[in-house]
Parts: C-alpha cells; sequence; structure tokens
C-alpha cells in the first residue's frame, strides 16, 4: 500500500489522473481542455499546526488534499478545487477576459497557421530568400501594448530562416522582417513589415511591399551547435567530482536532509522548484521560498516591439518548461534526481524526467586561521548543498540554483545563457536601443527582473522587516588638541560609523541604497539571543541591480507592479503567491503586489507587518545590453542573492566542520600520478 504523501508532496499521476476524471464527469457532454492540475496548498494556517505536531513526533491527520485545476470547458476558462480524496469538486469558477499559460500545442497550431496564409506567404516570397532556406516561424505571448482587444488571445508570429538542412542551425542569426498577429481561432489578422532602420516604422503590408533579402546578411559565423561549429579547444583536462563514500544528504521522498538542514522540495507547473519547512538544526527559518515570477521587457521603442514582454513564469511556466537534466552535463558528483508531473489537454499525465538535480560541491574555503607565532593554520572547506533547475523559454535558458551551507546561510543563484531574441536591422545601420552582433542582426536592449517570494518562519511566523543602514558618526571638529580630542565622547578622529535600525511598521515597498550599505533583517523580536541581547534573524543580502526602466505609464510598468521596488513586505495571505497576479497572460495591469497594497489601504489603512506573518519580496535581475560577446550563445549571466543569520545562533555554525586534510581530499601535485598520502593520526596531532 502507498504511503500517505505529505501535504506538501506534489499531486502523483494516479492522483492527477483520478482528478481528471471527476471533472470529465462532471462535464461529460463539454470534453475539457485541461490546462493545469496541480496541488492547491493547504491554507497555512493548517499547515502551522500540522508541522508544529510532525516535528514533535505526533502522528495526525493531515490537512485536506486539494487540488487546483484550469480548464476550458464549452470554450470558457475555469478554475476548479477538488478534493484528492473524496473527489468531490469544492469550487468551480469561470474566468472571465483571462488566458491560461501557453499552451505548446496550441502555439504549434498557430505557428502552422500562420505559414498556411496565402498574405503570409506571399510576404515571405517577396523577400526572394536565398535557395534552400526554410522559413521558421516562432510565436510568442503578445505583451499588451494597449493597440488590442485583450480578451481575446492573439500571438504574434516572428519569422526567421534557417540557411541550412540541419534542424539545430541558428536561425536567430537570420531574422526576418515579416511578423503576422494570428487570432485565438488561428486567423492572420494583421501582417507588418518590421523596421529596419532607426527611422523606420512597421509598416501593414498586403505582401507585395517587403523589401528584398538582402543576401550580404548571409554569413558562417553565428552557428553553436557542435555538428556545425567544430573548432573546439583541446587544453581542458577532465576534472571528475568523487564522492568513495557517496553523498552526504539523505532523501526520504521529497524530504532532504543534509548538514543540519532539512527541507522539503515542491514543483509546479508554473514556479518550477519550491522548498518548503525549511529549517536549521531543527529551528525554523522558512516556511517556504520560491521564485514567483521573473519579466523580461524589451526596450526597442518602435512597434510593434513593445509587444515582447514576456512573464516566463506567468505564461510560459518554469516547471511546463523545465529540461531534463543530463548526468555529468548539468549537475556533477552523486546526483538525486527528481521528477515531476504535468497533464495534457486529455488530463492524462505526463512525466516531466529529472527536472531538479540535488548534490554536492565544494565552494573553496569556508572559514581559516593560521597562529603566525606558531605557523600552525587550521583550514576547512566549505562544501553545499546544490538544488538546480534549468528552464528553456524560446531563445532563453535559465538556470535556477539554492545553495545550501554549512555556515546556516542560503544563496539563490540564477544563471541566464541561451541565444540573444533578435531583430532584422539593415546593413550598415545601427540603433541606441541595440547591438549588432552579425550581418543584419540587430540584439534588442531588455531586462530580465526577477522577484524572490520568501515566507520567513524566524523561529516562529512572527516576524518583522528591519532596514539596516551604516552611517560615518557626526564629525567632532571642536576637540582640536591632543588632550580634547581624548576627553571628546563623539568622533573628534573622524573615523567612527555605526547602524541604524529601521523596523518597517507597514506594508510597502523599498529600495536600495548601496551609499549605505543598505541591508534587510528579517527578525524574530520575542526571540532574544541572549549573548547579544538582540532579535534573532536573517539578513537579505539583495542583488544589487536596476528596477524596471519602461515609463510607469506603460503597460510593461503596470503589469509588473514588483518592478518598482527591490524589496517588498506584505502581510501574509494564502492566495498571494504570485508577484504579478494569477494570470498574467495579457494582463491589462492592476495586479500584482502593489495592488494587493493599495486595496487593503484603502479598506483599512495602513496594513502592518510589525510582529506578524510577513512575506518578503525580492525584485533583481539584468539590465542587459548585448555585447558582441553574448553571440551566437550567451554565456552565463550570474545574479545572487544571499540570506545569512544574524545574531541567530550562538558562534559561528561551521567551527565543527571536519578539519580539512590532505588524508582526506587527496590532492596532488602536478606530475604526480598519485597522491600523496598523509598518515592521519600524524596529521590531527600537528593540527
Amino acid at each position: 500500500m502507498a504511503s500517505q504523501p505529505h501535504p506538501f508532496d506534489p499531486l502523483s499521476p494516479e492522483e492527477i489522473a483520478g482528478i481528471a476524471n471527476v471533472v470529465r464527469t462532471s462535464y461529460a457532454s463539454a470534453d475539457p481542455l485541461f490546462r493545469v492540475i496541480t496541488l492547491a496548498e493547504p491554507p497555512k494556517a493548517e499547515m502551522i499546526k500540522y508541522l508544529e505536531r510532525e516535528a514533535a513526533g505526533d502522528v495526525q491527520r493531515p490537512p485536506k488534499r486539494v487540488a487546483k485545476i484550469h480548464a476550458y470547458i464549452s470554450n470558457a476558462f475555469h478554475e476548479l478545487k477538488v478534493d484528492v480524496n473524496s473527489k468531490s469538486i469544492l469550487s468551480d469558477v469561470v474566468l472571465k477576459g483571462r488566458h491560461s499559460h501557453v499552451d505548446s500545442a496550441y502555439m504549434k497550431q498557430v505557428e502552422e497557421a500562420c505559414l498556411r496564409d496565402d498574405r503570409v506567404k506571399g510576404a515571405l516570397e517577396s523577400l526572394v530568400l536565398p535557395k534552400g532556406a526554410t522559413v521558421i516561424v516562432e510565436p510568442w505571448t503578445y505583451a499588451t501594448d494597449g493597440m488590442n482587444d485583450m480578451s481575446s488571445r492573439i500571438t504574434m508570429c516572428w519569422s526567421y530562416m534557417r540557411f541550412s538542412d540541419h534542424l539545430d542551425t541558428n536561425y536567430y542569426a537570420y531574422p526576418l522582417e515579416i511578423v503576422a498577429e494570428v487570432s485565438e481561432s488561428l486567423e492572420v489578422i494583421k501582417i507588418y513589415r518590421l523596421p529596419t532602420g532607426a527611422s523606420d516604422r512597421e509598416e501593414d503590408t498586403s505582401g507585395n511591399n517587403a523589401k528584398m533579402y538582402d543576401q550580404r546578411k548571409v554569413h558562417s559565423s553565428s552557428e553553436y551547435h557542435p555538428d556545425l561549429n567544430t573548432q573546439r579547444r583541446s587544453t581542458t583536462k577532465p576534472l571528475n567530482i568523487v564522492q568513495p563514500e557517496g553523498p552526504s544528504f539523505a532523501i526520504n521522498g521529497n524530504k532532504i536532509e543534509w548538514e543540519k538542514w532539512t527541507m522539503r522540495v515542491g514543483f509546479n507547473y508554473r514556479e518550477g522548484l519550491t522548498l518548503h519547512d525549511i529549517r536549521y538544526d531543527n529551528r525554523s527559518l522558512f516556511y517556504r521560498i520560491s521564485l514567483s515570477e521573473m519579466f523580461v521587457p524589451y526596450g526597442d521603442p518602435r512597434a510593434p516591439y513593445p509587444r515582447k514582454g514576456a512573464f516566463d513564469l506567468g505564461n510560459d511556466g518554469a516547471g511546463v518548461n523545465a529540461n531534463n537534466l543530463k548526468l555529468g552535463c548539468d549537475c556533477l558528483g552523486h546526483i538525486k534526481y527528481f521528477d515531476a508531473w504535468h497533464v495534457i489537454s486529455s488530463g492524462d499525465p505526463l512525466k516531466l524526467p529529472n527536472v531538479v538535480c540535488c548534490h554536492e560541491q565544494d565552494d573553496g574555503i569556508l572559514w581559516k586561521h593560521t597562529n603566525f607565532r606558531t605557523g600552525n593554520a587550521v583550514v576547512t572547506r566549505s562544501r553545499l548543498l546544490v538544488l538546480q533547475t534549468i528552464i528553456t523559454v524560446s531563445n532563453y535558458e535559465y538556470i535556477f540554483l539554492f545553495y545550501f551551507s554549512q555556515d546556516a546561510s542560503i544563496h539563490y543563484e540564477v544563471r541566464a545563457t541561451g541565444i540573444l531574441s533578435t531583430a532584422p536591422i539593415d546593413i550598415g545601420s545601427n540603433v541606441p536601443f541595440g547591438t549588432v552582433v552579425a550581418p543584419g542582426v540587430l540584439a534588442p536592449y531588455h531586462q530580465h527582473l526577477f522577484c524572490l517570494r520568501m515566507d520567513p518562519a524566524i523561529d516562529g511566523h512572527k516576524n518583522s522587516l528591519v532596514v539596516e543602514e551604516s552611517v560615518a558618526m557626526p564629525f567632532d571638529t571642536t576637540a582640536t588638541t591632543v588632550s580634547e580630542k581624548h576627553a571628546a565622547k563623539s568622533n573628534p578622529f573622524g573615523v567612527g560609523y555605526t547602524s541604524t535600525s529601521t523596523t518597517v511598521s507597514h506594508e510597502t515597498g523599498l529600495d536600495l541604497d548601496h551609499t549605505k550599505n543598505r541591508t534587510f533583517k528579517i527578525i524574530n523580536e520575542s526571540s532574544i539571543n541572549s549573548t547579544t541581547g538582540t532579535p534573532v534573524g536573517y539578513k537579505l543580502l539583495p542583488c544589487y541591480s536596476q528596477m524596471l526602466l519602461a515609463h510607469p505609464e506603460s503597460y510593461h510598468a503596470k503589469r509588473s507592479e514588483f518592478g518598482e521596488h527591490a524589496v517588498w513586505v506584505t502581510r501574509y495571505e494564502d492566495e498571494e503567491i504570485f508577484a504579478a497576479g494569477n494570470h498574467t497572460l495579457q494582463s491589462l495591469g492592476g495586479e500584482g503586489i502593489a495592488s494587493w497594497i493599495k486595496k487593503r489601504a484603502e479598506k483599512e489603512g495602513n496594513s502592518g507587518v510589525k510582529d506578524k506573518d510577513i512575506v518578503v519580496w525580492h525584485t533583481f535581475g539584468s539590465t542587459h545590453n548585448p555585447r558582441i560577446e553574448d553571440w551566437p550563445v550567451m554565456p552565463a549571466e550570474k545574479m545572487i542573492v544571499g540570506l545569512k543569520p544574524v545574531n541567530f545562533l550562538d558562534r559561528n555554525p561551521a567551527l565543527d566542520v571536519e578539519i580539512s586534510s590532505q588524508h582526506v581530499n587527496r590532492s596532488v601535485l602536478v606530475g604526480e600520478k598519485e597522491p600523496k598520502i598523509v598518515d592521519k593520526e600524524k596529521e590531527k596531532a600537528r593540527l
């Protein structure tokens, strides 16, 4: 008999199939088209009680297990809640004017419909493409720009040329001037000729006024696939990760235990990897952490390019687009993979294999001290637990990593790689909002904005957010003599500085200030460190980034409220998970973090967040002004957020980590074939 799933465990394939059957039975004549069947996490109030009893070792009845379903039923978009065990429908709401996340099967239909259209064919034929060229259409979701009715789904079809029979040819190296709008009913609404110079504007085209393709744009320097780019350096020797006694982590279902850490791994179609009930040495730290949203707005101001603004989680889904990770490629060492399950349109479960990898890696020196009087050094190396997932959204790849350290710190890293989204440009032309990376290939400026959602539970679920700044003390210029300076009570030598701390009282958005080393501490005012006499806490080490550059009145800004500030603090609400709102596809704005705060303030005044159940959100990212070195595939650009204990523990928590030694690490000198083995007892005696 299968064991009872933990309340945080994602739905099993059997549960997905059973839930789909409940909906099909209820709408037998409608033939539902399923888009999502995922876990609806239990209300936090119920889960807190469950987790407290679980930590105490009590056997208990779990909260009700509920599934959330998105489905099109008789062409209406429904959100249903179903009791997994009783197989009963708890709620059923029609989401008028909303759209589900991107359906790859539908997008394939859009692509085919676009290429079948006679007007599109005519426009493409008028380009007179090189012999043997194949046109590739890449559908994109329509980023709202106020030019169309958003109640009906519209797809933008951008066209490229594959100039080879090889299927992995880099077609982004040959962007074409023709773009089409396709309606929800798979009809081409409009065809445009794209601007190809700084002063150009888009043109409506009937297929007869497109310029002929400039043959000078054909080149051979934009391939990345090893079949097409065969030059490989031969200087890199193998580097193997060996753990002769196996990994240090233990995994039971979705629960991970490693070096005083415990946590549960979750996964869903939208956020991808989620982490729950994170504890260090059995002390509660975070109830839940996940990437809430990401937005990629493009900065080319010429129509129709403002329609390039992708919510890669809300529109596409990090879970849906997660890679099947491969041994020896995406993760090294002793690997534990986690699978996930999604659903196809019929309601049948779809396995997403190896979407999360768990492994350990060396991270250099953790701490060291050499006693200069004796010459004796004590050093220990840092080991990290890594949880990694990678997604591919059209041209870009995003690598998302959680690092857990032996010093009780957590780091979250995003790496952006893949291929730049490109646009056509005339040979010899330049524009101030993009970089020419190959003949006739423009890489427009753009931003990648991420929002990390942190639901803290620092020694409990009543926490506060503190803004800490380091500031110079006032310089006491009245003390001029040596005796006066020694007698002065303030800062007579002008070298003193102190820190100031301000507790945030109500829901708000906050900005960074590197001139004051502004950081943010999540504290528990009721849990006091016995040595420092201050509340225990964790410090957010923000990733200093530029916020959204689009004008506040633009649809880009209205739809991505989280991009206005680097740090937000809100009062916890069960339904407030996604920073840009629940439904981002063709959204109009007025949803997300800022709107939640505004609505609560209008209803009940400023919502207090001091000593409350709070959520902290951090917006960070990259303003990506492409370089030629980013072409044809960009080296990974790293963005890192940190969470470190501040007066949470009684000393360095890594003091008990095993001291590094040659006996264990078995390093070799260049030229040696075997490592020099040091006697373990003598090594201990020396230390």
